[in-house]
């Protein structure tokens, strides 16, 4: 077993597939195979499934792919560390980002940072606020910014931006003239969510419970997996939804949708620095944490 086996295990077990994850690291589909069978007869088990559609981590396999993120992540922690002590600064650094911080503030964070070092290479992950959170705990992201907190104990979290959140609809819908909705209207309105572990979603509970009104007292029409879905789906004509105003700054400057307040509530929230409480952060993190704090806070 080495690493480079492991790092090959670990694209297969994400991009569930063995071609996919052959194009990847520019490997052929036999060569993947051959590692991963050469870690299977190392392990004594079977650890990944071959299906018909796509490959899938064995139980076994899963519980690998914990330990192989960790000990990659060390890796690339042990070449930053030698870099910065000879004065350069590079390596990679995987980082993540729920859907908006992720998709609307952190490139530019990035951007930022790779102009000021340049030999850098940062791996962004996007998702929704639980698999940030999750995949912070496994030690396959350094840190993350997500829209929502969390009870984890092993988990610090760091307020950086105020986002508000605001009722959106599109530009030909009965409200698109209006301000500001009551409640019991938008409760009538087919409504559209996002999925389970969106931190757009938790925040929407989280006021919704301190007025007595839960999400399923919506005429719920739609669940979608990321905002610029929801997106879509508002101007198809789908339904109305609560969404960032950071993710819909264009549109609503191009008045294709329009964004109201509900009254009596404040759909104000946060998003986090999410970083690990009892893990320390590598001498790339931590340069990458400073820089956001600069720009941020």
């Amino acid at each position: 077993m080495d690493l480079w086996q492991l790092h090959v295990f670990c694209k297969v077990v994400e991009l569930k597939s063995f071609s996919k994850a052959g194009e990847a690291i520019h490997l052929s589909q036999p060569t993947v195979s051959s590692h991963i069978r050469d870690l299977e007869e190392y392990f004594g088990c079977r650890l990944i499934d071959r299906l018909a559609k796509e490959s899938a981590a064995t139980k076994a396999g899963e519980l690998l792919y914990g330990y192989a993120r960790r000990l990659i992540s060390l890796r690339a922690e042990a070449e930053t560390a030698l870099a910065v002590f000879h004065g350069k600064m590079r390596g990679r650094l995987a980082i993540g980002g729920s859907t908006i911080p992720g998709t609307y503030v952190i490139p530019r964070l990035v951007g930022d940072f790779k102009t000021r070092f340049p030999d850098v290479i940062i791996s962004l992950v996007i998702g929704d606020t639980e698999k940030i959170i999750n995949a912070t705990l496994s030690g396959e992201l350094e840190l993350g910014i997500v829209g929502a907190k969390t009870e984890n104990k092993k988990i610090s979290q760091q307020p950086l931006i105020d986002d508000e959140m605001c009722l959106i609809v599109p530009s030909n819908h009965t409200w698109s003239r209006k301000k500001k909705i009551e409640l019991d209207m938008l409760l009538k309105e087919p409504f559209i969510i996002r999925e389970h572990g969106s931190g757009t979603l938790k925040s929407i509970q989280q006021n919704l419970s301190g007025n007595g009104i839960h999400i399923d007292d919506f005429n719920v029409a739609a669940e979608m997996g990321s905002t610029e879905a929801v997106c879509q789906a508002i101007k198809s004509g789908v339904g109305v939804s609560i969404v960032s105003r950071i993710a819909v700054s264009e549109a609503l400057r191009a008045g294709t949708l329009k964004a109201l307040t509900i009254a009596g509530f404040n759909l104000r929230r946060n998003f986090y620095l999410t970083l690990h409480k009892y893990r320390s952060l590598s001498p790339l993190g931590n340069a990458f944490v400073k820089h956001i704090r600069k720009e941020l806070l």
